[in-house]
């Protein structure tokens, strides 16, 4: 390779880098709205939050294994499924985006389901769940899962007593049989602190690109603290089993947290890598009696930038 070239090939790898990073901060701008006093008192409560410069260093890091991650779950026709539970705003969100941000979506998905409609609420409970579960070859992030039922569902009566023993009784079978069938399966619950909780629902009260997160849900979650404390708690005792055991993510710190969770989710997955095919761009056909048709002025989306 000449030196013109290769100083062409570094310009191009640097345009490359710096779009990369623009993207990565799009995504961070997390505050855009923020009056500069909400900001300080975030700052205030947070003196020791990871370096931005550690921070992305490590993403790219570790979004780069979980490329090869992916590419082996492909290969190997494996099953994944990662449960995502929590505090209201602990943070889950931000950990899902960044599990998936530079996935393949036909492989990597996420299903977020709504509220179960009347059909659904007279169904066997995990059935409206197993026609999301992985064939070969697929990884699927539930943000939220069947436990639901031990978490809103109980805390805010819209399930029985009698159904959530029945969800206890049922739950641990049900995944000991998701396993035995060759998924993998990890389950993580978000946590944050009372204070900081109430910190961020502050901060999406006073953002107008954050308000629609705040649900009214979100806001009975505060009333009701010490009862999602005591369910939670159940929950754990009662579903931490060998087969399917829980981890507990701290997310104080979002930065750390969305770390901490992909660290620890690739060291639970035996992956490596994969043989690939070299991958050569071919040559365009040229057809020198093709003419270009010029299409009209109104098909195209105006320049305003």
């Amino acid at each position: 390779m000449t030196e013109e070239s290769n100083t062409s090939a570094m310009d191009w790898l640097e345009a490359e880098l710096e779009d990369t990073l623009d993207e990565d901060f799009e995504i961070e701008f997390s505050e855009p709205m923020l009056s500069m006093e909400i900001r300080k008192i975030y700052r205030a409560q947070h003196p020791e939050m990871l370096d931005r410069k550690v921070y992305f260093r490590n993403l790219l890091r570790l979004q780069a294994e979980l490329i090869k991650l992916q590419d082996w779950v492909q290969h190997t026709g494996q099953k994944v499924v990662i449960l995502m539970e929590g505090r209201d705003s602990a943070g889950k969100g931000g950990v899902i985006k960044r599990i998936t941000q530079r996935l393949n979506p036909r492989i990597a998905r996420v299903v977020a389901l709504p509220a179960p409609s009347r059909r659904e609420q007279s169904q066997w409970y995990f059935q409206r769940y197993v026609p999301h579960l992985p064939a070969g070859g697929e990884i699927v992030l539930f943000d939220r899962s069947w436990y639901n039922r031990a978490g809103v569902e109980r805390v805010m009566g819209f399930a029985t007593e009698d159904e959530v023993e029945a969800f206890f009784r049922d739950v641990p079978e049900f995944e000991r049989m998701l396993v035995r069938s060759g998924i993998i399966l990890l389950k993580y619950w978000f946590s944050i602190t009372d204070e900081e909780q109430q910190l961020r629902f502050l901060m999406r009260i006073h953002d107008p690109m954050k308000q629609w997160k705040l649900s009214p849900m979100d806001l009975e979650s505060r009333i009701r603290w010490e009862q999602y404390t005591k369910a939670k708690e159940e929950m754990f005792e009662r579903t931490n089993i060998p087969e399917a055991p829980w981890y507990i993510v701290e997310g104080n710190d979002k930065k750390r947290e969305r770390l901490n969770c992909i660290e620890h989710l690739l060291t639970q997955i035996p992956y490596e890598d994969v043989p690939s095919e070299k991958v050569d761009l071919p040559d365009r056909k040229y057809n020198p009696e093709y003419e270009r048709q010029f299409l009209p002025d109104e098909l195209y989306v105006p320049k305003v930038y």
